[in-house]
């Protein structure tokens, strides 16, 4: 009798431990299931893994340069999770950044940073906001004739004599035109639409990469986001850009709601490259020669090779070459599109006694973990100068095997 209730006490026990065990593996399957990506890129000539708490493997065989299949991933090489794509792609490799360069950019038309009222001789008024236009807004075109600064804004305005004329202009990726019948100031003594415009931006990032490429050019991406207009907030068109070499002069050290800044200069007079893009996973252009041939390329990391822990930042904070500093991942949101794909915390004291962590301007400055370049910093936290955000380096990396391509 007392041996049957000791059989039923663990039967009971090992019950209740298999429904625990059963409840943790489909917990686990359910988080990965949400928070695993749905798209991973494969090197044709490595296993696959990702780098997870719980062992997690994808069902698939690389196929042949380039490819996409679906796969399925599975916890404990057993339980389904979820179903993704797979690209299979040749193994990369990069020149790891961390240099400051300048920004030349001139944008795709004028953009709209500020409306105000034109004072006339029966009152005031804006034509261009009665006509809908609002801040933010890239001027194209004015009665036909393409705009490319604020000088050629200024002579088609002048030059309406006070007639209705449509003008173009992009708003969120999409053209609109609309009419608008300019105002004569009677304090200026000319034509006016109300618009104050800005055709041009210049600043100071940092490079992340470095990637050979045809005619013994190098192509190059940085900053890891958009440039952004500092009144508007708004990505600027690129019409036509330079890259020029920069050197850090000072920091401005960061503190809990005040960000730091780098503090340098640019030479104006001669341009290192060509800006091609400017898009919301940074900058890309061409380069007329490596800067630092020396140096050694690195593999180029993807989502599931980050894991939470130690890693490298290469960033500048003075003069023009960079140094390494150790910070930690702490999260890591992979299927997140856009600049803010990691979490990083600066732990390097050096660093973080020079410039309190993040600063304005270590925007790209590449991260490196396990060998292996994985993303770049794109963020500061404003409350928290030790933290900031990071752009995964194959989101940064697509732009630029697109623009090879091309």
């Amino acid at each position: 009798m007392q041996t049957m209730q000791i059989f039923k006490k663990t039967l009971l026990r090992l019950g209740a431990g298999l429904i625990g065990l059963g409840i943790m593996i489909g917990g686990a399957a359910g988080y990965y299931a949400q928070r695993l990506p749905d798209h991973y890129y494969w090197e044709s000539d490595q296993p696959f893994s990702i780098a997870a708490a719980f062992p997690v493997t994808i069902t698939g065989e690389a196929e042949t340069v380039p490819a996409m299949q679906q796969a399925e991933v599975r916890l404990f090489g057993i339980i389904p999770v979820k179903t993704v794509s797979l690209t299979v792609v040749e193994p990369r490799e990069v020149f790891v950044g961390g240099e400051p360069f300048g920004i030349r950019m001139l944008m795709a038309g004028v953009m709209v940073v500020s409306l105000d009222d034109v004072v006339t001789l029966s009152g005031e008024s804006c034509p261009a906001r009665d006509a809908g236009i609002q801040v933010g807004d890239v001027i194209q075109a004015v009665d036909g004739k393409q705009i490319s600064g604020n000088s050629d804004l200024q002579s088609a305005v002048f030059g309406s004599e006070g007639k209705a004329v449509p003008v173009t202009y992009l708003r969120n990726g999409i053209r609109e035109t609309v009419m608008i019948t300019p105002v004569f100031s009677s304090i200026h003594g000319c034509y006016q639409t109300g618009m104050w415009v800005r055709d041009s931006t210049a600043g100071i990032g940092t490079v992340t990469y470095y990637v050979p490429a045809e005619n013994g050019t190098v192509r190059f991406g940085g900053l890891g986001h958009a440039v952004c207009d500092p009144d508007t907030g708004e990505q600027i068109p690129l019409a036509s850009g330079d890259v020029l070499k920069a050197d850090v002069t000072d920091v401005l050290a960061g503190c809990a709601g005040r960000p730091g800044e780098l503090r340098g200069h640019f030479d104006t007079d001669s341009a290192m490259g060509t800006l091609l893009s400017n898009t919301a996973s940074g900058v890309f252009g061409i380069l007329k020669a490596l800067p630092h041939p020396e140096r050694d390329p690195i593999p180029l990391g993807y989502q599931q090779d980050i894991h939470l822990g130690d890693a490298i930042m290469f960033t500048t904070i003075l003069g023009d070459l960079p140094a390494a500093y150790s910070i930690e991942i702490e999260e890591i949101h992979g299927g997140v599109s856009g600049s803010r794909n990691l979490v990083v915390h600066v732990t390097d004291e050096t660093l973080l006694e020079r410039s309190g962590g993040i600063v304005q301007g270590m925007s790209g400055s590449p991260i490196v973990q396990d060998g292996k370049l994985v993303g770049a910093v794109t963020h500061v936290f404003v409350k928290d100068p030790t933290r900031g955000y990071g752009i995964l380096a194959e989101n940064m990396y697509a732009q630029t095997a697109a623009g090879m391509t091309a």
